[in-house]
């Protein structure tokens, strides 16, 4: 009751002459404590009747001990239960004689500390540091010039290609600029690198959709430590294409948070409307979506985001990835892009029957002059019937594997391969042979040699 209130009591005793007693029972507070109020308004007037704060308010009246005690055992990993800890402190308050904390006591005690010092002594180090560590926080000055990639398991559960439940996986290409995804790829099993090349590769290369403009080769490509991401295949690729691959602390992803709010948002927004949605509630629904369906369904959504107003931009991100025009920085051609992403490079030596690999024999009439000689082969992971050879970056041919059904060679092929072979030899050695070899004159008979006397040898130890 504040002072107006316990003066609109009072005022009845003071002005009307009622006794305590009688205002006692007719307000129903106790005559002593009407007794008090009129003794503070009688010394110190209106602003006595006011609610005066403790002095000691804010101020733990347990005993110092007592408190240190319930502190470290709450900062002892594995934290016990607070009934554990309540009775705990009332033993060790007992054994010294003082007296003993409350449950509340003890439980304010605990919620009053505070909880970046929590995390570190029960979390441990790596835990504090993605909760309250301070970070540095930038963003790129140019769209493409700094991408982030990376894969999440999504909260939902398909039907997989064989009929059973099955859990995706999301990879996701964010240019850090405008925040706009630039390519992603939905995909079942472990991530691989061939999941990433399609993502990039949808990234990179200009889209059907008019309305994703969003293309071009990033200078920075930011990606972890997982294997797809530090495989010969990515470093190659990326130096062909002049990409620069950054690969972020191990156990430190604050490198990647943009990506992974990306993540966030597709799974609250998206999969919890989508039958099949993993919740808390229920963690074994039914699947409904095929994969196809809910990579057309992460489509949509994508399309959305990328045109509505982003809240730290204030624009959208295609609005901030177009900026006033600018021409990205593309490939030469699809194939050219589809060689480096979608094959993996081996070195091979071309044999008499062909070039061996992954226990398969691969022909071509093409390969007849490289017999012998070192050679590199590009293939798709996905389809190994045939492979793209190379000689110093040049391309050769494509050799097909001799089982392929649409095989088309013939001995009568090779055998003209040989042909051409020996006598583009056999002209390479003629045009050698005459040109190296001068014309021998006639020579004058050479008199016979009388046998020589041997020398004796000296030695400068001799001398």
């Amino acid at each position: 009751m504040d002072g107006e209130g316990r003066w609109r009591i009072l005022r009845l005793h003071v002005e009307d002459q009622i006794p305590l007693a009688a205002l006692a029972r007719e307000s129903r507070i106790s005559a002593r404590t009407l007794q008090r109020w009129h003794h503070l308004y009688r010394d110190g007037g209106l602003a006595a009747l006011d609610a005066q704060p403790r002095g000691d308010r804010g101020a733990r009246r347990t005993q110092p001990e007592t408190v240190a005690f319930i502190e470290r055992l709450a900062l002892t990993r594995p934290r016990p239960a607070l009934a554990t800890l309540h009775r705990l402190a009332t033993a060790d308050a007992t054994r010294r004689g003082v007296p003993a904390p409350s449950y509340s006591t003890v439980r304010e005690i605990v919620m009053d500390l505070d909880p970046a010092l929590v995390t570190l002594a029960l979390e441990g180090p790596a835990s504090y540091r993605d909760k309250f560590e301070l970070v540095f926080r930038r963003r790129a000055d140019h769209p493409n010039q700094t991408w982030q990639s990376d894969h999440t398991e999504l909260d939902i559960l398909i039907v997989g290609a064989d009929g059973k439940p099955d859990r995706p996986w999301l990879t996701t290409v964010l240019d850090d600029h405008s925040r706009a995804i630039c390519g992603y790829m939905v995909f079942t099993g472990a991530p691989s690198a061939i999941n990433t090349a399609l993502a990039l590769r949808q990234a990179i290369w200009r889209k059907t959709d008019p309305a994703w403009a969003m293309c071009g080769i990033p200078d920075v490509l930011h990606v972890d430590h997982g294997s797809d991401f530090t495989s010969h295949h990515l470093e190659r690729t990326a130096i062909s294409l002049h990409i620069r691959i950054i690969h972020s602390t191990v156990g430190r992803p604050q490198g990647r948070g943009k990506i992974e709010r990306v993540f966030r948002t597709i799974n609250t927004e998206l999969l919890a409307v989508l039958p099949g949605h993993l919740d808390r509630g229920s963690r074994n629904p039914k699947p409904v979506l095929t994969l196809t369906e809910l990579d057309r369904a992460i489509g949509a959504f994508i399309a959305t985001y990328n045109d509505r107003i982003h809240s730290e931009l204030g624009i959208s991100p295609k609005a901030a990835w177009i900026g006033d025009g600018w021409l990205p920085r593309m490939p030469d051609s699809l194939e050219e892009l589809d060689g480096l992403l979608l094959t993996v490079p081996k070195n091979r030596v071309v044999q008499r029957d062909g070039i061996h690999f992954q226990g398969q024999r691969y022909l071509a009439p093409t390969l007849a002059p490289f017999v012998g000689r070192t050679i590199t082969i590009r293939y798709d992971p996905r389809d190994i019937s045939e492979i793209r050879v190379y000689d110093r970056d040049t391309f050769i041919c494509t050799a097909i594997d001799e089982a392929h059904p649409n095989l088309r060679l013939s001995l009568r092929d090779i055998e003209t391969a040989r042909r051409a072979r020996r006598r583009e030899l056999r002209r390479t050695i003629n045009d050698r042979i005459a040109t190296v070899a001068p014309r021998e004159e006639p020579r004058a008979p050479v008199p016979a040699l009388t046998p020589r006397r041997p020398r004796l040898r000296t030695y400068e130890e001799d001398e």
